[in-house]
Parts: structure tokens; C-alpha cells; sequence
């Protein structure tokens, strides 16, 4: 009779006691990863939480009295001394500055309608703060991000997230396969939001029924101009709007206060037809505006990919995925023309409108959960 000798895993794929398994938690102070850190403390993971001090709030808003950085790190703190477990804050100011927002001012000044969320994974949690983690010899990091991880035959895949109305995975197709193999996802797996939640009052966390951020971290009143002005005085320079047939009709405050596929706002009122911005020129200060047919795009160039498939992205000479070209929009079918390891054609099958440079076009299998990255959206049509 032989005896199955194969080691037990652990709910985090390692062999060993949960007690000898140490994780490090990004701590964002919301209720998702203070869920994510004392589910694992409760399950007896050696867990280290770790909030990043990423901005000043009273800075970017240029007022006083606004904290509310200050309060998310008090929130995570307070998570930590209920679940028992030693909790860090690092000031990652400068790097966050130099790495997300120095860029999105620019390429919003630049006529492209940036994400910075993802910028921020990429640069900043999924690569310092990862390696902090290393360097406090933990086994793995986990966050409280809405995707799935599974272990694959050629290893870790990306997956959505089982809520669809939580998935977080276009923010995160710039996840590298290095990264992927160190990385957790324990809520991936909840069917709604309402079970985070349940969980945070399981746990008596004073944070179960604190409400979600929706807005950039350092727009937290959601205006992007506003802040782009104070990043940089004199951007909000005036020019014309300018229809796509040469006519004048009518000037603007500052190309910054548009994007690409926008209808209302434009101050142009009284003519016949629906006009949308189709083009921004900063170069000329010129915001143009068209018919909508004139944002319908089909073929998208897209740099800086991020390839998650099995095999190298250049061994076909095409791939047939769907693809996401805005987080609020459902992927559709695509043909994806690598022209290097981090270049490539995309062809929607069905044109889609207010296509932006600067925006991520992420890479779903057509017949499966599953992500294979993504790259950014680096001109217009």
C-alpha cells in the first residue's frame, strides 16, 4: 500500500503551515484589502500589512482641512491592531509623483485621456511595493483587486473576476508573468460586492460599510483640469473649436477641458447637427468636432504590450482576441497584428467610437475568462 505523499497547499498555493507563510497585504485602507488582510490573519497567515503614502490631498486640491490619505492610513492601521498584525506605512510621495502623476499631466496636456490607475499597479504597487515585499522575505503579496488568479500548465494566468460588475482586470493587463507568479487575489473569487462586506462585519471591522472611492485617488473631486492647472500653470491656454470641415465656431478655455467623443459642453449651441469631439491639437490649441461617424474606429495602433499568452506573442502572424478600448465597455472581437514583442495593428471587427490615445486596449479570450495583457492606445486615426 502506498501512501500519497503530496505535500497539502494552502489557500495560497504554498506547502507549508499557513503560520510559516508570510503575506504581505497592500493595505489601502477601503474595505477590500482591510477584508483580503484580516480574512488571512484569520486564517492564520503570517501577515504584514503595508499602507503606501502616496500624496498629499491638501497639495493637490490646494486647500486645507482635506485628509483623506491621512484617514485611509488611520482606517488601515486600525485593521491591523483589531486583526493582530504588525502594519507599515511608507512614503512613496515622490515616486508616485514622478511615475503617475508627472505623466498623466503631460499626456493630458497632450491630447490623450490617460489612466493613471494603471500606471499606478504597473509602476508603483506591482513593482516597489512588490519588491518590498520581497525584501521583507514574504512569500507572496496580496491586494484586494476584483481578478482571478489561476496556475495554468505554462503558469499563472490572469483571469476576470467572478463579479463582472467588479472586474478589475483592464486595469491590470500590464501585470507581468514575474509579478503574476507573486501575486494574490483572494476576493477574485466573491460573486458580489455585498460579501466583501459581510465579511468585513464577520471580521467586526469598523470599515464594512465605508463607501467605495470612485474618482483618480489625487482628483478626488473628479476634476481633472483643475488639478492639470495646478501642475502646470498656464495650461489652460485658449483656442478655437473648430469643425472637422475648417469652419470656426466658436473658442475654448483650454483643450485639457475636453476629450475625445465628447457632446455636451461644448459651448457651441444653436447649429443643426449633433457635434462630437473627434480630435484634440495641441499644438495648435484647436479642439475639433465632427459628425459621430467621424469617431467610429476600426484599426488601432497599440505600444508598450504586455503579453500574457502561453507561447511568445510574435510566433503567430495574427490573434484572434477580444478587446477592451475603455474600462466601462464590454470586449469585443478583434484581430491583433504583432509587429514586435510590444507593438501590434489591432482590427475591431465592429467599428467603436471614441477610440482615445492614451487609453489601454486590454487583450480577453473570446471563449474564456482569461486576460493575455494589453497595451496602450498610442495615436489617433
Amino acid at each position: 500500500m502506498s501512501l500519497d505523499t503530496q505535500p497539502r497547499l494552502n489557500s495560497l498555493g504554498f506547502a507549508k503551515p499557513e503560520s510559516e507563510t508570510r503575506v504581505v497585504v497592500a493595505m489601502s485602507g477601503g474595505v477590500d484589502s482591510s477584508v483580503v488582510a484580516a480574512k488571512l490573519a484569520r486564517e492564520g497567515y503570517d501577515v504584514v500589512g503595508v499602507t503606501l503614502q502616496l500624496y498629499d490631498h491638501g497639495a493637490a486640491l490646494a486647500k486645507k482641512g482635506a485628509c483623506c490619505a491621512g484617514i485611509d492610513i488611520h482606517d488601515a492601521r486600525r485593521v491591523a491592531e483589531e486583526m493582530g498584525f504588525p502594519h507599515y506605512v511608507l512614503d512613496y510621495e515622490n515616486i508616485f509623483r514622478e511615475a503617475v502623476i508627472e505623466e498623466f499631466a503631460d499626456s493630458y496636456l497632450g491630447g490623450a485621456t490617460p489612466v493613471p490607475c494603471i500606471r499606478c499597479n504597473e509602476r508603483v504597487k506591482f513593482k516597489d511595493l512588490l519588491a518590498t515585499a520581497r525584501d521583507l522575505d514574504a512569500d507572496c503579496m496580496a491586494t484586494g483587486h476584483y481578478i482571478q488568479r489561476f496556475d495554468g500548465d505554462a503558469g499563472p494566468q490572469l483571469h476576470q473576476a467572478a463579479d463582472a460588475n467588479r472586474d478589475q482586470s483592464y486595469f491590470l493587463f500590464s501585470t507581468t508573468p514575474e509579478q503574476l507568479d507573486f501575486l494574490r487575489f483572494p476576493l477574485g473569487h466573491l460573486r458580489t460586492k455585498d460579501e466583501t462586506r459581510a465579511l468585513a462585519r464577520e471580521f467586526g471591522l469598523e470599515v464594512a460599510d465605508k463607501p467605495d472611492s470612485q474618482d483618480i485617488c489625487f482628483v478626488p473631486d473628479g476634476n481633472y483640469a483643475g488639478v492639470i492647472e495646478k501642475l502646470r500653470p498656464g495650461a489652460a491656454e485658449p483656442g478655437e473649436i473648430v469643425h472637422a470641415d475648417g469652419r470656426v465656431l466658436g473658442t475654448h478655455e483650454g483643450v485639457i477641458h475636453y476629450t475625445i467623443g465628447q457632446r455636451r459642453g461644448l459651448g457651441i449651441g444653436g447649429l443643426a447637427e449633433p457635434l462630437y469631439v473627434v480630435k484634440l491639437d495641441t499644438d495648435t490649441r484647436q479642439v475639433v468636432v465632427g459628425p459621430k461617424e467621424m469617431l467610429a474606429t476600426r484599426t488601432i495602433p497599440v505600444r508598450e504590450i504586455n503579453w500574457l499568452g502561453d507561447e511568445p506573442f510574435t510566433s503567430r502572424s495574427e490573434w484572434h482576441l477580444a478587446v477592451k478600448v475603455r474600462s466601462t465597455r464590454p470586449p469585443r472581437e478583434a484581430i491583433i497584428r504583432p509587429l514586435s514583442d510590444t507593438e501590434a495593428e489591432v482590427e475591431l471587427l465592429t467599428p467603436e467610437e471614441g477610440v482615445s490615445p492614451g487609453q489601454a486596449c486590454v487583450f480577453y479570450a473570446s471563449d474564456s475568462s482569461r486576460i493575455f495583457g494589453g497595451g496602450w492606445i498610442w495615436r489617433g486615426h
